[in-house]
C-alpha cells in the first residue's frame, strides 16, 4: 500500500466515524451527504473510475427495467469492461 493509498484509508476511516455520528444524532441529509464522499473515497482506493461507476449503475438499470437502456456514448466508445471485480 502506498503513502497516498494509507492516508486516504486514514480519511476513509475518519469519515466513516463522522457518517456514524451524525446518523446517531439524526442528521440524515448529512450523513447521505458524506456517504457520497465515502464512496468516492473508496472508489479511488479501488482504481474504480466514474466510467466503471456509470456502466455498473446502467446495467443495474437495465436489469431492473423490463426496457433495456440505450447505452451512453461514453460506453459505446470504449471496450466493455468487467462490471465487477473481486477486491482482496
Amino acid at each position: 500500500m502506498s503513502h497516498s493509498d494509507e492516508q486516504l484509508q486514514s480519511v476513509l476511516e475518519t469519515l466513516e466515524e463522522c457518517r456514524k455520528v451524525l446518523n446517531e444524532s439524526n442528521s440524515r441529509e448529512s450523513a447521505d451527504l458524506l456517504s457520497i464522499v465515502i464512496l468516492d473515497v473508496r472508489m479511488k482506493l479501488k482504481g474504480i473510475d466514474s466510467a466503471d461507476l456509470k456502466a455498473l449503475c446502467d446495467e443495474m438499470l437495465r436489469s431492473a427495467s423490463s426496457e433495456p437502456l440505450p447505452p451512453s456514448k461514453q460506453t459505446q466508445d470504449q471496450p466493455r469492461r468487467p462490471l465487477l471485480r473481486v477486491v482482496k
